[in-house]
């Protein structure tokens, strides 16, 4: 597969199988991640792995702890178009091939709790940063990011960058043993995607070149 391809393939999965993933894996894929650029060579990353058993301890241990504050506003407060009808469109097209009408308020909610399970994958990270670090930092982490799910998916792998943990971060925090200098950006799903499910078929838009691209 070339990086074309990965770049193509890749996409958010929403329900994954239980087959497993080795941790002999994940840390061939985050050795390469490393290569990301990084200004300065900060290497701003820190991340935790859960895996197998420490991922059901990490659900035990949800159950025993409430929402939070966001750690950050994971959207700015008021979106101005063209980026509200965009977020709007790609949370109508989930749920219309969930079946989940927008009356279902019930149903949405359980929706959105998945995201607290990584939508079933068996594995998960944590990517932090330090408290220090600004804009430039977290950009570099970003691309550490897409490196990553771009090498999981050469791998076979499909993943989910979840921003949603930024509401349960001192949960996350405590488990992982995170230093309090240390503030969490995301969790990423890790695992194989369930070819079956109807969310998977998600195909999120991309706006025309001319939209956003000026050549001078």
């Amino acid at each position: 597969m070339d990086v074309s391809e990965a770049v193509a393939r890749r996409s958010s999965i929403r329900a994954f199988t239980d087959q497993p993933v080795s941790n002999e894996l994940i840390t061939e894929l985050l050795t390469k991640s490393s290569r990301a650029p990084s200004g300065g060579n900060l290497q701003p990353w820190r991340i935790f792995v859960i895996n197998g058993d420490a991922t059901n301890r990490f659900a035990a241990h949800l159950e025993s702890t409430d929402f939070e504050a966001p750690a950050y506003d994971i959207y700015p407060p008021s979106l101005k178009e063209p980026y509200r009808s965009a977020r709007y469109k790609i949370g109508e097209d989930m749920y219309a091939l969930l079946g989940i009408e927008r009356a279902d308020k019930t149903a949405r909610l359980m929706r959105v709790a998945e995201n607290y399970k990584f939508f079933g994958a068996p594995a998960g990270l944590f990517c932090f940063v330090d408290k220090i670090m600004g804009p430039p930092q977290w950009s570099d982490l970003g691309m550490f990011l897409q490196t990553f799910m771009l090498l999981a998916e050469e791998a076979g792998l499909s993943t989910c960058a979840q921003e949603s943990w930024a509401m349960r971060a001192q949960a996350v925090q405590d488990f992982v043993g995170a230093a309090d200098e240390l503030t969490i950006f995301c969790g990423v799903a890790l695992g194989y995607k369930d070819p079956d499910a109807n969310v998977n078929r998600l195909v999120s838009d991309r706006a025309p070149l001319e939209e956003w691209a000026t050549f001078v």
